[in-house]
C-alpha cells in the first residue's frame, strides 16, 4: 500500500513593497475622501429647522481673581461659532475685553478681562450672554485673590507638599527595622496589609477621578481620558517592571519581580497618588478655600505615614541601605511638593484626571505584582483564606478608612 504524500503548503505569493503600501494607505485616502465628502454634504446644518436657535455651549474653564478684575478663560464647545455679547457681574452690565476676540469658534478658547472691583471675602456671579441671548453662569462662593507664581509662593507651596507627603512616607520607612525581624508568615502579612492600603488609594483615586472628570467640558470626554490614563500607567509599569526583573541575573524573566523591582513599583504608584494629593490641596488654596486646604494637609499627613510602610514591604528580607532607602522615599514622597505647585499655581482640572488616572493604573499594576509574589509557592487562594493574612488585609484597608475620615 502506496503511502499518502503529503504534499507541503503553497509558499505565499510574494508582493513589492511599493505594492504593500500602495494595499496599505489606499483604504485610508478613501476615508479621508469620504469624510471630506461628509464635511461638504453637512448632514447635521441641513436637517436642522432653520427656525431654531443654534445649539449654544460655552464652558467657563477658569476663573482668575486679580487685583484689577477677573480674568475668565472661556471654551465653546458648541458644532458653531458664538459670539459674546455681553458680560454682568453680580446683576450689573459690566464691561469686558476678549482675546483674541468675543467670538469663539468651535473647540477654541477666549480670554475674557473683566476690570469690576471685587471684594475680598465675599461672593460674585459672573454670567456671559451670547449674540442669542444664552447665559452662562459662573459662581465665585468667597473672592479671594488668586495666587501668582512667585518665589514665596513657591516656597510655601514646597514646605506644604513635604510636610504631606515627604516626611509621612519617611516616618514609614523607618519601620524598616522591625520588618527585618519577622519570618515568611509575618512578611506575608505586612503584604497583605500593604495590599488592603493600596486597595483603598484605588477605590479613593477611582472616585476622585470619577468626580473631577464629570466637571470637566463634555469635549474632553473626561470619564474616557481617566480610563485611558489608568490603562497607559498599568501598562507602562509591566513594561517597566518586566524590564528592570530582566536586569536581575539572579531572577527568571518569567518568574515575578524582585523585591526591589516591586518597592521601586509601590513608590512610583504612591508617588503618582500623592502628586494628585498635591494638587488637591493647591488648588483649594488657589480657590481661597483656606480652612478645607489646611485640614487637607492635617488628612494626607496622617494618611501618608502608612505609605512609607507599603512601599519598604517587599523588600524587608534584602539589604537597600539608607541610600536605597532615601531613593524611594524620596520617589514616593517628593511628587506631593510638585502637584502642590501645579494645583496652586497653574491648576488644571484636566491635569487633575490625568494624574488621577495615572496613580490609579499604576497601583492596581502594583497590587498585581504584590499578589504575584505572596503565591510563589503556594496557590493565592490558600494565602489569602489564612487568618493572619486575611485580617492583615482588612487592617490596612480600615487604617487607610479612619484617617481617611479626617479628609472631607
Amino acid at each position: 500500500m502506496t503511502p499518502d504524500v503529503i504534499s507541503a503548503p503553497p509558499a505565499a505569493p510574494s508582493i513589492s513593497r511599493a505594492r504593500l503600501w500602495t494595499a496599505i494607505l489606499l483604504p485610508l485616502v478613501l476615508l479621508a475622501g469620504v469624510v471630506s465628502l461628509i464635511v461638504r454634504f453637512s448632514p447635521a446644518e441641513r436637517l436642522r429647522d432653520p427656525a431654531a436657535p443654534p445649539a449654544e455651549n460655552l464652558a467657563i474653564r477658569r476663573v482668575l481673581l486679580q487685583p484689577d478684575g477677573f480674568v475668565v478663560t472661556v471654551l465653546n464647545e458648541s458644532p458653531e461659532a458664538v459670539r459674546i455679547a455681553q458680560v454682568t457681574v453680580d446683576d450689573a452690565y459690566w464691561q469686558f475685553t476678549a482675546d483674541p476676540g468675543p467670538e469663539v469658534r468651535p473647540l477654541r478658547s477666549t480670554t475674557l478681562s473683566i476690570p469690576y472691583p471685587w471684594v475680598a471675602g465675599e461672593a460674585h456671579v459672573i454670567q456671559l450672554m451670547s449674540s442669542t441671548g444664552t447665559k452662562f453662569t459662573y459662581e465665585i462662593p468667597v473672592a479671594l485673590r488668586t495666587p501668582e507664581p512667585g518665589g514665596r509662593q513657591l516656597l510655601i507651596f514646597a514646605a506644604i507638599g513635604l510636610f504631606v507627603g515627604v516626611i509621612p512616607v519617611a516616618l514609614g520607612l523607618l519601620w524598616f527595622p522591625v520588618l527585618r525581624g519577622l519570618g515568611r508568615n509575618g512578611i506575608d502579612a505586612v503584604l497583605a496589609f500593604t495590599i488592603g492600603l493600596l486597595l483603598f488609594l484605588v477605590l479613593d483615586g477611582t472616585e476622585e477621578g470619577l468626580e473631577s472628570s464629570g466637571l470637566l467640558p463634555g469635549t474632553f470626554h473626561g470619564t474616557a481620558l481617566f480610563a485611558l490614563c489608568a490603562a497607559a500607567a498599568y501598562t507602562a509599569l509591566e513594561l517597566v517592571g518586566g524590564w528592570l526583573s530582566r536586569r536581575k541575573a539572579a531572577i527568571r524573566a518569567a518568574g515575578p519581580p524582585s523585591g526591589w523591582t516591586l518597592a521601586l513599583m509601590i513608590a512610583v504608584g504612591i508617588g503618582l497618588h500623592n502628586f494628585s494629593e498635591g494638587l488637591a490641596i493647591g488648588a483649594a488654596f488657589a480657590l481661597g478655600q483656606a480652612a478645607f486646604g489646611t485640614l487637607l494637609i492635617i488628612g494626607f499627613t496622617l494618611h501618608n505615614v502608612t505609605e512609607g510602610l507599603a512601599i519598604i514591604s517587599p523588600i524587608a528580607k534584602e539589604n537597600p541601605g539608607i541610600p536605597g532607602l532615601l531613593k524611594l522615599g524620596l520617589i514616593g514622597g517628593v511628587p506631593t511638593i510638585v502637584g502642590a505647585w501645579v494645583g496652586g499655581l497653574v491648576y488644571s482640572p484636566v491635569a487633575a484626571v490625568i494624574f488621577l488616572g495615572l496613580g490609579v493604573g499604576a497601583i492596581v499594576q502594583v497590587i498585581v505584582q504584590i499578589l504575584s509574589q505572596m503565591a510563589r509557592d503556594r496557590p493565592l487562594a490558600e494565602r489569602l483564606v489564612q487568618a493572619p493574612i486575611a485580617l492583615a488585609l482588612l487592617g490596612g484597608f480600615a487604617v487607610m478608612y479612619l484617617t481617611g475620615m479626617l479628609i472631607v
